[in-house]
């Protein structure tokens, strides 16, 4: 199942169209997007049994995050070993390094994005779980359970702000107007023959700067939830950002910062793609 946010409203994804949610449940279900995810099993429920009527095409301009106003964003940090080597840190154990990115910057997925003034603005694909089902303590083999689906993310990133000290600003850094762009829908891990196993892939204007594969995490979705959940609870609708493969920026020699007139384009196997546009 895909669902995903048009013009506000919660859509179902079939065969490319989209089927207005709130009209085909004759107001069982709210067009709110972000409103779905506090009665996701009951959604989950209606949507396989329901008669749904045609869908309608849509713009992908029209569409906004699957995942709009999230009451908890937690990215991680360095959960790629070849990206903890690039960022010239050793490979974190037990819990990883976490931070948020504030909701004002969640965008959809094809955007235009404006530079700060003087920053060194970065690009890191991610995959993205959103909880479908509160978790606290559980365990790493009941995590899936509570995974609602999955999305692609972007977490665009200032590293002159992020990195300034005398203590880094990951969260600023990483949150300025449409820096985090998520999308295009959100897809249930059923429709993946292995979600723990997806290729994400990053290109600048056609090249092709970073690709990786979600094996390869230090920490995978699953343990993420599981650690993560140990420590507070996750709430159904928050957002977890899973960390980056190697290739950034702020990793190359000489380093490379996104310019005026460049399009971001992010892609995740199965799932699809994110596009932005950088403007002065």
């Amino acid at each position: 199942m895909r669902i995903a946010n048009l013009s506000g409203r919660l859509v179902l994804i079939r065969d490319g169209l989209a089927v207005d949610v709130e009209r085909a449940s004759d107001g069982t279900f709210a067009a709110d997007p972000q409103a779905v995810y506090e009665r996701w099993e009951e959604f989950r429920s209606w949507a396989g049994d329901a008669e749904l009527p045609a869908g309608e095409p849509f713009e992908p301009t029209a569409l906004g995050s699957p995942v709009p106003a999230p009451r908890q964003t937690l990215a991680i940090g360095l959960n790629y070993r070849d990206h903890a080597a690039e960022s010239g840190f050793t490979v974190p154990e037990g819990l990883p390094p976490v931070f948020t990115k504030f909701v004002t910057s969640i965008t959809g997925p094809v955007t235009e994005v404006r530079l700060p003034a003087g920053g060194h603005t970065d690009w890191e694909v991610e995959l993205v779980a959103v909880i479908g089902r509160r978790a606290e303590a559980v365990p790493e083999a009941e995590a899936w359970a509570h995974v609602a689906g999955l999305t692609v993310g972007q977490d665009i990133s200032e590293r002159i702000v992020q990195l300034a000290g005398p203590v880094p600003q990951f969260s600023l850094g990483k949150s300025y107007p449409g820096f985090t762009p998520i999308g295009p829908w959100l897809v249930t891990p059923d429709e993946f023959d292995n979600p723990d196993d997806l290729e994400l892939r990053c290109t600048i204007n056609g090249e092709e700067v970073q690709k990786g594969h979600t094996r390869d995490l230090i920490f995978s979705v699953p343990t993420l939830i599981a650690r993560l959940s140990a420590v507070l609870p996750l709430l159904p609708g928050d957002v977890v950002f899973t960390g980056t493969p190697a290739g950034v920026g702020l990793g190359r020699d000489p380093q490379r910062w996104l310019a005026a007139g460049d399009e971001l384009v992010s892609t995740i196997e199965g799932i699809g793609e994110l596009r932005q546009n950088f403007v002065a």
